[in-house]
């Protein structure tokens, strides 16, 4: 027999054995309530969010909505237990693809799972540039860590993202400097009684879903410890800054992909490329003189073999 999840896909028995062991320890009737629960026919379909789509005339920061809408619909994960592996050191290829995957499974999402789910819907707004943002605060003694994805669109600043408070999330592009954005969290944290104690900041995210580089997830770390007021100010617009060089330069050489071949030299390159530099077989010793008529053809009639 097989369990169906919420995206409807099927899950085997032994797993749900496993879970409701996992329940039993805390509930002693938890094993007969899911199975009850379970086998009941009568219990409404739980609605399945549809990913958003989008006409190529709707604006940006509609679709930015849009897209935090559908992430505020699955729901913050409370159970404890994280429905999706993510490793940031996977390439931007492999999150894709689990990101792909938390859409069919439509399961409840943590902050992080939101980051990449927000990178992946938003991969088609060209105009739109991505970067994480990461924050560590101090509360009762302990210590807490929270991401969003950060957006800039037409020079504004936003974010998308979930969290259990409402004001650590979602931020509509409407901030003119980095500064102001990060404030303004730094504000929803000191409403919350939370101390913010540092922010690390990535560069922008590729839009080539294909892409097997790796998330740069923390170019800029700021530690407010350390930082006056100003300096942490001056920090922020330095790296948004660097992320618009970044972005005026072309972001340096296109990203490499799965399906670019390696060493496929350019048709248009000869072999007497002026780009071309010789490799270190081919350079001579210090001091040795270069042959008068280099570029002339050797005589091959007279050539022999020499051991």
């Amino acid at each position: 027999p097989f369990f169906v999840n919420r995206g409807g896909l099927p899950v085997d028995e032994p797993t749900w054995e496993r879970m409701w062991r996992h329940v039993g320890r805390i509930h002693p009737e938890g094993e007969r309530v899911a199975r009850r629960i379970r086998g009941a026919a009568d219990l409404p379909k739980i609605p399945i969010p549809s990913v958003p789509a989008f006409q190529p005339s709707t604006p940006i920061p509609e679709r930015l909505e849009a897209v935090q809408r559908y992430i505020r619909e699955l729901q913050y994960n409370h159970t404890g237990t994280q429905f999706f592996e993510i490793k940031k050191s996977r390439p931007l290829t492999g999150l894709m693809d689990l990101a792909k995957e938390m859409t069919k499974e439509a399961l409840p999402i943590k902050c992080l799972e939101a980051v990449i789910l927000g990178i992946y819907l938003t991969n088609n707004m060209t105009t739109l540039d991505r970067f994480p943002i990461s924050f560590k605060t101090h509360f009762s003694g302990n210590y807490f860590r929270h991401i969003v994805l950060g957006v800039n669109f037409g020079g504004r600043y936003g974010a998308l993202g979930i969290s259990r408070r409402e004001e650590l999330m979602y931020k509509a592009p409407v901030f003119r400097t980095l500064s102001e954005l990060i404030f303004d969290f730094e504000e929803a944290y000191r409403r919350c009684w939370h101390t913010l104690k540092k922010v690390k900041l990535g560069h922008c995210v590729s839009h080539d879903p294909h892409s097997v580089e790796q998330i740069e997830w923390k170019h800029s770390i700021l530690d407010l410890d350390k930082l006056s007021r100003e300096d942490f100010r001056k920090e922020l617009e330095r790296h948004a800054r660097d992320m618009r060089l970044k972005i005026g330069k072309g972001t340096g050489p296109p990203s490499p992909t799965k399906d670019r071949k390696k060493d496929v030299s350019s048709p248009q390159r000869g072999q007497a490329s002026p780009h071309r530099r010789n490799s270190r077989g081919d350079r001579r010793p210090s001091g040795e003189k270069k042959p008068a008529d280099s570029k002339a053809m050797p005589d091959l009639n007279g050539y022999q073999i020499r051991v």
